[in-house]
């Protein structure tokens, strides 16, 4: 008996690829990387940076909900960046999703993310005792 578990939501954007949204492992929860796709149309949201950032932490809250908990649940969080330089954009956006204490987290440039994201995020949950 497996007490693994499939996280899906039709909340946030349905997988591209081979992968589930979560999975759930005991009370932890591994979350796939969100890139900026709005659920309903499945389609790139590009009016600006801090719009795709707002996108991404809207997708991760939807699947955090899905399984159970929330971003305040989030114990580590990466962070991937096309371009370092928006990095200060980023915690300005995050600091309207999570409050103290903060998930540990990880920020890194990457070339190039799915679709042409210029940001993606994805992390670890704890949820219940």
């Amino acid at each position: 008996m497996s007490n693994r578990a499939v996280i899906s939501t039709d909340q946030a954007p349905q997988a591209i690829g081979t992968y589930s949204q979560a999975v759930k492992a005991g009370n932890t929860v591994y979350l796939s990387g969100q890139i900026a796709l709005d659920p309903k149309t499945m389609e790139l949201v590009t009016s600006s940076f801090e719009d795709q950032v707002v996108q991404v932490f809207e997708n991760l809250k939807a699947v955090c909900e899905a399984a159970g908990g929330g971003l305040e649940d989030l114990v580590k969080l990466n962070l991937y960046l096309t371009d370092l330089g928006h990095f200060a954009l980023v915690n300005e956006v995050m600091a309207r999703y999570f409050q103290q204490p903060y998930p540990a987290r990880a920020a890194v440039q990457v070339s190039a993310l799915p679709k042409g994201a210029e940001f993606e995020a994805e992390g670890v949950m704890v949820i219940g005792d």
